[in-house]
């Protein structure tokens, strides 16, 4: 992700997360954290949905890792609700944890809304596991989040691993 992609962003980010969506000013910080941050895009080809008189790339999915000290912590993975179900946030997920790998992160943690069973699901498959809840940590709407780790991800995503992309 890069300056430029912000404003593809931010449309996604409140079509996605409308009640909780990240600020354009948030994601300018999170770029600006070069050394401890790593944000990426998925962007596909063909007429705009919005604009079709428009073609080019558009941006259809996102996501984004704080790596330091041996740990990682999943910032955002946002995927087009019309794209979804498709593989997109697997794709995301794998790219993060190979980062955090390869940043010599061991431990991955993240948040994810108690409501959204989709995401906890894509999450499992990764081996993360509940290990605490956050009362009320999304807002407006006061909706718990469910803390998860996952361990073990220089093994199985570093640059020894075996090809097996998830656990």
């Amino acid at each position: 992700m890069r300056w430029w992609d912000i404003p593809a962003v931010t449309v996604l980010e409140h079509r996605t997360f409308s009640e909780d969506a990240w600020s354009v000013g948030m994601f300018w910080s999170e770029l600006a954290e070069t050394a401890t941050r790593y944000y990426l895009v998925v962007e596909e080809h063909g007429p705009d949905a919005v604009h079709p008189d428009r073609e080019g790339p558009r941006i259809i999915g996102y996501a984004g890792l704080l790596a330091g000290l041996g740990e990682a912590e999943v910032q955002t993975i946002a995927v087009d609700p019309a794209r979804q179900g498709a593989g997109l946030g697997t794709t995301l997920l794998t790219e993060l944890l190979t980062e955090a790998a390869r940043r010599g992160c061991d431990d991955v943690v993240l948040e994810v809304r108690e409501d959204n069973l989709r995401a906890q699901e894509l999450y499992r498959r990764f081996g993360f596991a509940q290990v605490g809840l956050r009362r009320g940590y999304y807002q407006p709407a006061n909706v718990d989040a469910l803390v998860m780790r996952a361990s073990g991800i220089i093994e199985r995503f570093g640059p020894d691993r075996d090809g097996d992309t998830h656990a």
